[in-house]
C-alpha cells in the first residue's frame, strides 16, 4: 500500500503504527519522524500542496485533514484528481483517537491502533490538584492572543492535568482575544505553543511585556511555560508528551 500524508499529525500516527515503509510522501511540514520523512518527497504544505505533484506519487490513500482553514478546497483538488483520501478534523481526545483506529483499519492494522489508543489513555490519567484548579491559557499565537477552547483536544488535556481552561466554554475551536479580554480572565498559568513557531524562538517576554499584564498571576509569579505546538498542536500519538509537559507546569504550580 502506497500512502501520501498530508499533516504532521497524520504522518506521527502512521508511523507509531509501524507503516512508516507505507509513506512515499509527505507534506513539507512533517518533520517527525526525522529519520524517516528526510528522504521522502514533501511537494508543498497546507494551502500550498501540488496536488499534481502527489498524484504522480500514485498513492493508493491520501491522508488529509480539515484542521487548517482552507483544506476543504484542497480536499476537493485532490478528489478532483480521482486520489482516495481519509479525512480527519478531530476535535476532542475521543475523535483523535477515532482517527488513530480509522487510520489503523486502513492499514490493515487495526489491532495496532487499538493498542495505541489503549496506551495513550494510560498514560494521560485524570488529576485531581491537591488544591483549586489553576487557570490554564495554552495560546496558539501572541498576538492577538488566540486560546484554545472549547472545541479542542487540548481543552481536555488541561483537565486532565489537573487545571481549568477559562475559555473551556466557548464553543470553538479557539478564540482570538485582546489582551485585555485575555488579562480579565486572570491566568495563572500561560502555556506558548505558537504555531509555525520552533520553541526556542518562544519568548516569555513578549507575554511579560503585555499591555495591563503586570497584575496577571502568571505573570507575577513567573509561570509561564514553553511547550511545543508539535506537543500540543498535532492530534496524534505525541500528545501524550504534551500532557506530560502540561501536567508538569500545573504541579510546579501546586
Amino acid at each position: 500500500m502506497r500512502i501520501f500524508s498530508h499533516t504532521c499529525s497524520n504522518t506521527e500516527i502512521v508511523c507509531a503504527l509501524g507503516g512508516a515503509g507505507l509513506l512515499v510522501g509527505v507534506d513539507a511540514d512533517s518533520d517527525y519522524p526525522p529519520e524517516v520523512v528526510a528522504g521522502l518527497p514533501k511537494p508543498g504544505r497546507d494551502l500550498g500542496l501540488d496536488v499534481d505533484a502527489v498524484r504522480q506519487l500514485k498513492p493508493d490513500l491520501v491522508l488529509t485533514s480539515l484542521t487548517v482553514p482552507g483544506h476543504e478546497h484542497v480536499l476537493a483538488q485532490l478528489e478532483a484528481a480521482g486520489l482516495k483520501t481519509l479525512v480527519c478534523d478531530p476535535q476532542s481526545l475521543d475523535d483523535v483517537y477515532g482517527d488513530i483506529r480509522r487510520i489503523a483499519a486502513a492499514l490493515g492494522v487495526a489491532e495496532r491502533g487499538a493498542t495505541l489508543v489503549r496506551e495513550m489513555e494510560a498514560a494521560m490519567p485524570a488529576v485531581e490538584p491537591r488544591g483549586a484548579r489553576p487557570r490554564v491559557l495554552v495560546e496558539w499565537w501572541p498576538k492577538p492572543v488566540i486560546a484554545a477552547a472549547k472545541r479542542s483536544w487540548v481543552n481536555e488535556l488541561i483537565q486532565r492535568a489537573g487545571g481549568s481552561n477559562p475559555w473551556g466554554e466557548v464553543d470553538a475551536k479557539s478564540v482570538p482575544l485582546e489582551y485585555a479580554a485575555a488579562a480579565a480572565q486572570r491566568p495563572d498559568i500561560v502555556v506558548m505553543s505558537w504555531c509555525g513557531v520552533k520553541v526556542e524562538h518562544y519568548r516569555a517576554d513578549k507575554v511579560r511585556g503585555r499591555e495591563g499584564w503586570g497584575e496577571v498571576p502568571a505573570v507575577v509569579n513567573g509561570c509561564i511555560h514553553a511547550i511545543s505546538e508539535a506537543f500540543l498542536g498535532r492530534p496524534g500519538p505525541r500528545l501524550v508528551e504534551g500532557y506530560r509537559q502540561l501536567r508538569a507546569a500545573i504541579a510546579a504550580h501546586e
